[in-house]
């Protein structure tokens, strides 16, 4: 007898939970039989290496045929694809981690229901037929050293090398990307607020600009270039990856951060005006 084994990549079964640890659920669609698949996603740590089917009401593993009959396909509603059964859907979600002897098709299924329950879908997939799957998600990962050109074209990450670790990274450096974007904002609306106070103040009270054009200009240059520096050189760290991901609906600007801005800017202001009518005092 001979058996022959594709054994995972060293690095996946940790980058599987970075995943779990960040807040981000695995799933494994594959069109290997049940047996190869739950053998793999236990050795992945997709499964618990002692899993086993608790009854009928268990949809941890299921089949492609039988989870396109339980959530009952596609429907449209106007232009938009959505699942028939919403609420089998539900207890799909909340509870799937292999999908065994699937098709592209249950990769679209899969993405839309997602997508109509609001979550963030991010896909992968290397072949042809899966292009559809790749642009339904949120974003599509893409196989650089296999997967066909179409499936790249309708990606919106190519893995160049073919491993899922890049995910863990990707996903590192978009929320690095993310909150460096909330400190540039932070730290730009604090001083542009100074600026607009002080300018108004100034006109209103000494009848002119404390600022003049070429001055306003020397501080919006420093502002920016000290703003892009640190918005553009902050490297990721491994504590993005100990946190629960963001609502998909959550706001830019966070009540936390309205209160930074509000507070410090009114530092700033009492300082500075200070200074402004102060020296104007003395110099009189």
């Amino acid at each position: 007898m001979v058996g022959i084994k594709d054994p995972i990549r060293e690095a996946v079964p940790g980058a599987v939970k970075q995943c779990f640890e960040a807040g981000v659920r695995v799933r494994m669609i594959t069109g290997d039989n049940p047996d190869t698949a739950i053998a793999i996603a236990k050795e992945a740590g997709i499964l618990k290496p002692d899993w086993k089917k608790q009854g009928k009401e268990d949809y941890t593993v299921m089949t492609g045929a039988e989870f396109r009959t339980f959530v009952g396909g596609l429907d449209k509603d106007g232009e938009t694809d959505v699942v028939q059964n919403l609420a089998n859907f539900k207890k799909v979600r909340d509870q799937l981690c292999v999908l065994a002897r699937s098709s592209p098709t249950d990769k679209y299924i899969m993405a839309t229901g997602l997508k109509q329950l609001h979550h963030v879908v991010a896909m992968t997939g290397d072949g042809t037929n899966d292009a559809p799957a790749l642009k339904k998600a949120d974003i599509g990962f893409a196989m650089g050293i296999t997967g066909t050109e179409v499936a790249k074209e309708a990606s919106g990450i190519i893995l160049l090398d073919d491993n899922f670790k890049s995910i863990v990274t990707a996903m590192k450096w978009g929320r690095n990307i993310f909150d460096s974007i909330r400190k540039f904002l932070q730290f730009q609306l604090t001083v542009n607020c100074c600026a607009l106070v002080l300018a108004f103040a100034g006109a209103a009270i000494l009848k002119e600009s404390p600022l003049s054009p070429i001055q306003m200009l020397w501080v919006n240059l420093i502002m920016d270039t000290m703003a892009s520096l640190a918005l553009a050189t902050e490297p990721p760290t491994d504590e993005l990856l100990t946190r629960k991901p963001y609502s998909k609906f959550e706001n830019l600007i966070t009540p936390e951060m309205w209160k930074n801005i509000i507070m410090q800017g009114l530092l700033q202001i009492v300082i500075l005006g200070a200074i402004l009518f102060k020296g104007i005092f003395y110099s009189m």
